[in-house]
């Protein structure tokens, strides 16, 4: 990928599967003879810090947070967009790890709805679960900060959304 993103301190950013965190400082450290500068991020729920080499923010698909088009590219997917889920739980699990891991927003969007619309159908696995909180987490963090709103508003307007397709989120389970 070409064009490095530049973020300043501050800047409010995503670490794909970890949720957002705002860049708190710009660092540099000699390793040999190469000086390397890192950004160093502090994940919101968790409070870790997270040191990022600036040649390594691509790789790890560290973005900024949403903007307002693609929180309605977002809501407009989950009131009436189509999605198909895998019948076969090994691929269907493969398929929707692999979505949560691109960062993007969107792809943690339809493994939300595609594991919603599974489990009124049956009930999900353990991990099928554990993944469906996991992308309810990250949503709701991620539109929180995008919109600067509190996380029990986003989560009413994001069942609102669901609602119009007759989905739902489920009570949280324990331990997410």
């Amino acid at each position: 990928m070409n064009g490095i993103l530049n973020f300043q301190v501050g800047d409010k950013v995503v670490y794909p599967n970890h949720g957002v965190g705002v860049i708190e400082q710009i660092s540099s450290r000699t390793i040999g003879p190469i000086v390397q500068k890192f950004y160093l991020l502090k994940i919101k729920a968790s409070s870790l810090k997270v040191e990022v080499p600036f040649s390594n923010v691509n790789v790890v698909g560290l973005r900024p947070v949403v903007k307002n088009g693609e929180v309605q590219k977002i809501m407009s997917f989950l009131m009436d967009g189509k999605c198909d889920s895998n019948q076969d739980w090994k691929c269907r699990f493969k398929e929707n790890s692999d979505k949560m891991r691109t960062g993007s927003l969107l792809e943690v969007a339809i493994v939300l709805k595609s594991l919603l619309l599974l489990a009124k159908e049956k009930p999900l696995s353990f991990r099928e679960k554990k993944m469906l909180d996991r992308a309810r987490y990250l949503l709701i963090t991620e539109l929180a900060m995008a919109k600067n709103s509190e996380e029990p508003e986003i989560e009413g307007m994001l069942n609102k959304a669901l609602s119009k397709c007759r989905l739902k989120f489920p009570e949280i389970t324990a331990d997410a």
